[in-house]
């Protein structure tokens, strides 16, 4: 029985052209070697999986390659290369920094570098994870790389650039290795699954690349992982039960739920999913990016950022059309507030639900379903409807403040509901501002000043219960002015400000009383004459010692300083 070797391994690349995603990497390279133009270092960076130590290895290869073809690849065929192959080439050494990461280690590697190749041009040194190098060992790096060799070559290897020390960066040709797409990771794994004998569907294929997260080798790990559940035969089902992955129909079932307003459905559908086992968290995620995908769809233009396969595609245009961006944009919304939360909160499915129901309120149809309709038979403007005399106007104390119906008005094509809310005299009269009106003034008997006094000793008896304002109200007579105003003067603006905050019930009680519905009061600060001075405490002193000559001697005698 042979052994089983996993298909990362079995189908590495081994020339530049199989190297999956990395095109701008391995040309610049290509081109690099047919100019003659190494550069001493390099220092490749990336994310895990994506090609950094392959196309480390493959370099190396190709440099000392006896016979380099056309179109720069290493021929497989010299001693060289066919040494390589067997993983006994005295030229190329691999280091992994992760567990030789010490001073000691970098000296052996510099003692080293001072023997020259015996066959080829070249001594490769890779060093993989170079990111784990104590900082003694990368100072004590730092004279090899900068001055090797002309046989020597460095290729460092790191998944965190940012670790590494400016120095050893500024020695280096960096290149930044990207993720493979999903597209391109589909079609190597097609590749990959022709080569094995297994027959595989290719929205199967676009899940497993989904999954895999941009690395090739997490790729080639899922499929080895599928191909041993599923046999010969990979299937969508298969891979969605064995990855435990939410299926697309479910997000497009819960699409068509909310963009209807059906919150039964919307409510079955996410406990079907969380009775399935799947984290709230998780679907959450997978519902933004399927609405994320829904708004892409909406131009031919960014239908490329999709990344599913066809069938799928096929699928999103079809529901696309069925919902309009500002729907989409709030549930995008609603959806990212909802994933925000989530973690902190303490009914996690109860605020999964509100979330969803709230982008079922925000469906165009459940706006529709709640149209504007009259409350009145017949339309009037609002300031004829009819509102009930308050206590301000009749001097009657009213049961309850008078209730006023609004009617909503409509913009565009947008149904608006009708709302509403419980008025007072206040906004009745600024109500009937914005309309031009006044307020109806019936009473204008004239009063003499003791009959103002009477009145506003009365008013003061009631509000014996608030101290301030009672001492406020009774330390001055107001004064009659002209056209029955009135005008009363306090001490500072503090006062003022609280007489003007009780003028609304000052005002009417008055008007009231006198039988003067013109009746109005005018607040003003009293002017001192009286400089204001401030005393030191010399200045306090020197009065007190003026009335009691012996604080003078008491003060020399204790010595006591003024403070």
């Amino acid at each position: 029985m042979e052994n089983f070797i996993v298909s990362a391994r079995k189908y590495r690349p081994a020339t530049f052209n199989s190297v999956v995603g990395q095109d701008v990497i391995t040309a610049t390279l290509k081109n690099a070697i047919k100019s003659n133009h190494l550069a001493q270092a390099f220092l490749f960076c990336g994310p895990r999986g994506v090609g950094k130590t392959t196309c480390a290895r493959i370099l190396a290869k190709t440099i000392n390659c006896e016979n380099i073809s056309e179109d720069i690849e290493p021929c497989n065929e010299c001693k060289s290369c066919l040494s390589f192959n067997k993983s006994a080439s005295f030229n190329v050494h691999e280091l992994d920094a992760a567990s030789n990461n010490s001073v000691e280690d970098i000296r052996n590697l510099a003692d080293q570098v001072r023997i020259p190749p015996q066959i080829g041009k070249y001594k490769i040194y890779i060093i993989d994870e170079v990111h784990m190098l104590s900082s003694q060992a990368f100072n004590a790096f730092l004279k090899t790389l900068e001055e090797p060799p002309a046989y020597a070559k460095f290729i460092l290897a790191t998944t965190e650039k940012h670790k590494i020390i400016p120095t050893i960066l500024s020695r280096c040709q960096i290149y930044d290795f990207k993720r493979i797409s999903v597209s391109d990771a589909a079609t190597h794994l097609a590749y990959v699954a022709e080569q094995e004998g297994v027959r595989a569907e290719a929205e199967a294929l676009h899940i497993i690349a989904q999954k895999s997260d941009g690395a090739m080798r997490d790729a080639l790990s899922i499929f080895d992982q599928i191909v041993s559940f599923s046999g010969n035969e990979i299937t969508y089902d298969n891979v969605i039960e064995n990855l435990n992955i939410l299926d697309y129909d479910y997000y497009f079932r819960m699409t068509d739920a909310v963009a209807e307003g059906n919150i039964t459905q919307t409510l079955l559908i996410i406990n079907e999913i969380i009775g399935n086992g799947f984290e709230g968290q998780h679907f959450i995620t997978g519902y933004g990016e399927h609405i994320r995908n829904l708004l892409v769809s909406k131009n031919h233009e960014t239908l490329k950022l999709l990344e599913t396969g066809a069938s799928i595609s096929k699928r999103y245009l079809e529901q696309t059309g069925k919902c309009s961006p500002e729907f989409l944009l709030k549930a995008l919304e609603i959806l990212n507030n909802c994933d925000i939360n989530y973690k902190g909160s303490n009914n996690k499915n109860l605020l999964l639900e509100l979330s969803l129901l709230q982008i079922c309120a925000a469906s165009p149809k459940v706006s529709q379903a709640f149209q504007m309709q009259d409350v009145m038979p017949e339309k009037k403007s609002p300031a004829s409807y009819p509102v009930r005399e308050s206590k301000v106007q009749s001097g009657v104390a009213a049961e309850k403040p008078a209730y006023k119906v609004r009617q909503a008005t409509q913009t565009g094509d947008i149904p608006r509901t009708t709302s509403i809310r419980i008025t007072d005299q206040k906004d009745v009269k600024d109500q009937n501002k914005e309309v031009g009106q006044e307020p109806i003034r019936k009473n204008s008997n004239p009063f003499t000043r003791p009959q103002l006094e009477e009145a506003w000793g009365e008013f003061a008896e009631t509000m014996k219960g608030d101290a301030p304002l009672y001492a406020v109200l009774t330390k001055r007579a107001p004064e009659l002015g002209e056209n029955f105003n009135i005008v009363f003067t306090v001490d500072n603006k503090l006062l003022s400000d609280m007489v003007r905050e009780n003028k609304p019930d000052l005002v009417p009680y008055l008007r009231k009383k006198l039988s003067n519905d013109f009746t109005d009061i005018s607040i003003e600060i009293v002017k001192s004459d009286k400089e204001v001075k401030l005393y030191t405490p010399d200045d306090k002193f020197n009065s007190m010692a003026g009335r009691n000559p012996d604080l003078v001697k008491f003060r020399e005698d204790l010595g006591l300083e003024l403070d």
